[in-house]
């Protein structure tokens, strides 16, 4: 009996110990991010401490500062959302943005095109979102699926396609020759005068109550339901799926799918809650791309990402009041983040090399 309480004991203080070295890299990463930005302001010239102090007061530092800062991380929730399905279940979508854009252009032409109460039609437009994206995932699930074309190739390619097509559809058929869309329907929208007078007219919306429900979402497929055990399955050998009865292709076109309509989701928060209208885009919105690296921040994990994102969208939200507040240029605001996203990374690398040094110490 003294045995086993003693081999618990030292089992449950191995537990603490890796849970605490895993909760403080990160934090360590970020410190190393920060004090790699700050030697770069220094020696270009400019005061850290107030460059920094811009930083935070643009994330926390009144409440419609705050509202902007919620409103960003809500886009980067989902992004990463698709971005981790996808990889979690061996597959990697890099056309989230393309998803995105036609998911945005879905939820705003509903929003404009039906006169519904709002209990239907701001539902039908977020749904609606959803589904464009998860259309556009359907085509390199497909072709992965019946052809084994690369997924990575296809959905690269159809980003430009998505890019080119809302593009045209907006000037020519929902516009009238105009560089955007009329606003969206006030039954359509997700803007709140609740938020609005909590946060000082902030465009902050219901879309980060949504994003939240989505990260829930993705942990209940993939951790407790049968069809999580069967994508994450065929994801890690397809031949070992096969062999058990499951349907490789099915499940990849489902996994494509579901990736797919987070993505959506993306853009209808933005065209519904951010805009509420549908603009040309001269280029790509980044935030799609940007959910690569919050996923991978994220550990592919729902609570992992919902940080990550709180991270990239509090650098990007406050980075905005750097130039204003403390007059450090637009260019070293960028190297700054850019480092700080950097260091963040290379957590994974610093994990590997505690873990070797741990190994050597144990021998």
């Amino acid at each position: 009996m003294s045995n086993k309480l003693k081999q618990y004991g030292q089992r449950s203080i191995k537990y603490l110990i890796t849970s605490a070295r895993n909760m403080l890299i990160p934090i360590f990463s970020v410190i190393l991010g920060l004090l790699a930005g700050a030697g770069i302001m220094l020696v270009s010239g400019y005061d850290p401490i107030s460059g920094y102090s811009a930083m935070l007061n643009g994330i926390f530092g009144d409440e419609y500062y705050l509202g902007e800062t919620v409103r960003q991380i809500t886009p980067y929730i989902l992004a990463g959302l698709a971005v981790a399905f996808a990889f979690r279940t061996g597959l990697f979508n890099i056309g989230v943005e393309g998803q995105l854009i036609v998911g945005w252009l879905a939820a705003v032409w509903v929003g404009i095109e039906f006169d519904l109460p709002k209990f239907i039609h701001l539902p039908l437009a977020v749904l609606s979102g959803a589904a464009a994206g998860a259309l556009w995932a359907f085509i390199p699930g497909l072709l992965k699926a019946r052809f084994r074309v690369h997924e990575v190739i296809v959905t690269i390619m159809l980003n430009y396609t998505a890019l080119h097509i809302t593009n045209y559809l907006i000037l020519n058929v929902l516009s009238d020759k105009q560089d955007k869309t009329e606003n969206i329907a006030e039954s359509a929208s997700l803007r709140s005068v609740l938020f609005e007078n909590w946060t000082d007219l902030s465009r902050m919306h219901w879309g980060i109550i949504i994003a939240l429900a989505c990260a829930i979402i993705m942990w209940f497929i993939l951790e407790k339901t049968t069809t999580g055990f069967e994508l994450k399955a065929v994801g890690f050998n397809h031949h070992a799926s096969q062999y058990a009865g499951m349907s490789v292709n099915k499940n990849i076109v489902l996994s494509m799918v579901i990736s797919g309509a987070f993505a959506g989701l993306a853009g209808a928060m933005e065209g519904l809650g951010t805009f509420g209208y549908a603009a040309i885009k001269g280029g790509f919105t980044g935030v799609g791309f940007d959910g690569i690296a919050v996923a991978l921040l994220g550990g592919n994990a729902a609570i992992g990402i919902v940080l990550a994102a709180a991270l990239f969208g509090g650098l990007k939200s406050g980075a905005l009041n750097m130039p204003l507040e403390a007059g450090v240029p637009n260019e070293i605001v960028d190297i700054v983040i850019a480092l700080i996203i950097f260091f963040v990374a290379s957590s994974y690398f610093i994990r590997w090399i505690l873990s070797r040094f741990s190994k050597k110490g144990v021998k």
